[in-house]
């Protein structure tokens, strides 16, 4: 087993236990917990015969897209799960396949995880020239396990909608041009679709802190439950 395999297997299995005991010996309240971004309103509710204010989270909308499979795939599809998104096309010269290598890092490190845990969806932004065998022809360079991790296509004007209107990546990065969407980041989404942070993707620090992120939004999905069982999701040994 070569250096890298080794380092993805340590990290796969010990940030998630880390994250795991962090969570459980010190209660949600004292940890810090992935941010939640992006709200939409402020909702008056009683609550216990009392008047509070709730926020209304940006949750992001459903997007019909079609992937490197040829298969018409949603987001609607992975309800529950944990979505890492970025974005991409095909051509790029400069920052995309690093992007990719960070991401294909993210998918090893939780290769033994339950494919209902975590998807990974690469959305190009240049639909025009990334046809499906494009995407597939690309994807293949840097996975094998097309099911966990989606290159995408679609329409160009409800990709950038998705982009700027939905997924806000011209606020994560004010420098982005909105007219062609380059941006370095990934983006994390809870299993509610909610977007619980931005991640430079050729920043080896930030992409610690997104492997460190994932786990502990595993762990806010079921707040109550044992070891045994968080294991058993994790690896997908019940």
């Amino acid at each position: 087993m070569n250096k890298s395999a080794i380092t993805g297997l340590l990290v796969a299995m010990v940030f998630p236990l880390v994250g795991y005991f962090i969570v459980k010996h010190y209660g949600e309240a004292a940890v810090k917990m992935p941010h939640k971004y992006f709200y939409d309103s402020v909702a008056t509710v009683e609550k216990n015969g009392k008047l509070t204010t709730d926020t209304i989270w940006h949750k992001v909308s459903n997007i019909t897209f079609t992937n490197q499979l040829g298969k018409k795939v949603s987001l609607d599809d992975l309800k529950g799960k944990i979505l890492v998104v970025d974005f991409f096309f095909s051509r790029c010269p400069s920052i995309c396949p690093g992007m990719a290598k960070s991401m294909r890092r993210l998918q090893s490190s939780f290769i033994n995880s339950n494919d209902s845990i975590v998807q990974f969806i690469t959305v190009s932004i240049d639909p025009e020239h990334d046809s499906v065998s494009q995407l597939r022809k690309f994807a293949n360079r840097y996975t094998s396990n097309h099911d966990s991790w989606w290159f995408v296509t679609g329409n160009k004007k409800e990709i950038y909608d998705f982009a700027l209107k939905e997924m806000k990546a011209n606020i994560a990065d004010v420098n982005v041009d909105t007219a062609f969407i380059h941006t370095e980041n990934f983006f994390l989404l809870d299993k509610n679709r909610v977007i619980r942070g931005w991640y430079n993707g050729i920043d080896t620090l930030r992409q610690a802190t997104l492997v460190r992120d994932i786990p502990m939004l595993m762990l806010e999905k079921t707040k109550k439950r044992t070891f045994k069982e968080f294991l058993n999701e994790l690896f997908d040994r019940s």
